[in-house]
């Protein structure tokens, strides 16, 4: 592959300077799904956040004919996009690669044949042009997006809801992240997609789901709610789809369609703010009505409904409310760039055998005493 970024190696040295107190200007990729992104962002050595640019290659066509991502074609759309979309990130940003400080790339969880990818060309743009890299947990971007656009001093309690992962965490920082809660098999967002497309709708589904719902009277289905009377604060959703997925079968009209959307919007938005405000009575206990910060971070934070839910169940609780940028809630590389400039203010690096991971908790203490799900090859999912 012509790479015209690789041809040259750098020399000046980046990666030898101390970094702890200085402005921090950091080239970031995702690819662990089926999106090839790539940012660059500055964190200023008082902590402020400047998005440079952030640029992003959707391969929903690719994908549409199938009703959901084919890891194989995204891994290949991932090669053939990624240099073209990292040129583009700096171009955008008018800055050289000597105006860098590091370079961030996800190295898990994810689609391992995605996470490769972009893992691979991060690791070949450092060593050319001798400058550090961050190896970054997908989960701790999307930790820290809300960041990209406000000033969220740590600790908070967060809410990462998406296609792949639904969990309640204590964030206390940078590699400080505390497992209360997780989906004890289906994500909220899986739900969202795996329902639009047994009612028919087109690829991708949660964003047609929330559209077909509005007007609808989600009354008109009562659905399943699952863990009721269950202490704790994970979530499940496989029950709902389920149930959601016979209904689906016998619609006739699109009124009835609007009307399940709404129904299952309305549940899914029931359950994340039911178990998400037992967590805040616990973390408002805990941390003595002190540092009551709430973020919701994620591709189902997009959903204005349950976004609405989630903060008025924060205003309840005298929790603030914040949640990144609609752009910045699915995945997006600024929120990997920023996380990997948080880590290199405290001096935290990878070497050039960081290993992409198709699994990798936040909480590995939390994961390993307490699964949410059985260990297989590859370690604990969540």
């Amino acid at each position: 592959m012509d790479c015209p970024l690789l041809q040259e190696r750098g020399a000046s040295g980046n990666g030898m300077t101390d970094l702890t107190t200085s402005d921090l200007t950091v080239l970031g990729l995702e690819t662990s799904c089926d999106e090839t992104a790539a940012a660059v962002v500055r964190r200023g050595a008082d902590g402020r956040v400047e998005v440079l640019s952030s640029v992003i290659a959707s391969q929903i066509a690719e994908h549409a004919p199938y009703g959901g991502v084919v890891p194989e074609i995204a891994a290949r759309s991932h090669v053939e996009a990624i240099d073209g979309i990292a040129r583009q990130a700096m171009a955008e940003a008018g800055i050289s690669f000597e105006g860098l400080s590091g370079v961030a790339a996800t190295a898990g969880p994810g689609l391992i044949g995605g996470v490769m990818v972009g893992l691979s060309f991060g690791k070949a743009v450092a060593l050319a042009r001798g400058l550090p890299l961050v190896a970054v947990n997908h989960l701790e971007g999307h930790a820290v997006s809300a960041r990209l656009a406000a000033d969220i001093p740590y600790p908070f309690l967060l809410l990462l809801v998406s296609g792949g992962h639904c969990q309640l965490l204590e964030v206390g920082g940078i590699g400080a992240c505390t497992r209360l809660g997780s989906t004890i098999d289906d994500a909220a967002g899986e739900a969202f997609d795996k329902i639009a497309k047994a009612m028919g709708l087109p690829y991708p589904g949660g964003p047609a789901l929330e559209k077909m719902a509005v007007g609808g009277k989600p009354e008109a289905f009562p659905l399943p709610r699952a863990l009721l009377g269950r202490e704790g604060y994970d979530f499940s959703f496989s029950g709902l789809k389920t149930a959601a997925g016979r209904i689906a079968e016998k619609l006739t009209d699109d009124a009835q369609r609007r009307d399940l959307a709404a129904a299952v919007q309305e549940a899914i938005a029931r359950q994340l703010t039911e178990r998400t405000g037992r967590a805040m009575t616990a973390y408002a206990r805990k941390h003595d009505g002190r540092d009551l910060r709430f973020v919701v971070a994620g591709g189902v934070a997009a959903n204005k409904t349950v976004r609405a839910r989630l903060e008025a169940t924060a205003s309840d609780a005298g929790f603030s409310f914040d949640a990144p940028p609609l752009i910045y809630c699915t995945d997006n590389a600024a929120m990997i760039a920023l996380a990997g400039a948080e880590r290199l203010a405290l001096g935290l690096t990878d070497g050039m055998d960081a290993a992409a991971r198709p699994r990798w908790p936040l909480d590995a203490v939390a994961a390993a005493a307490n699964p949410t799900h059985a260990f297989g090859r590859k370690g604990a999912k969540a």
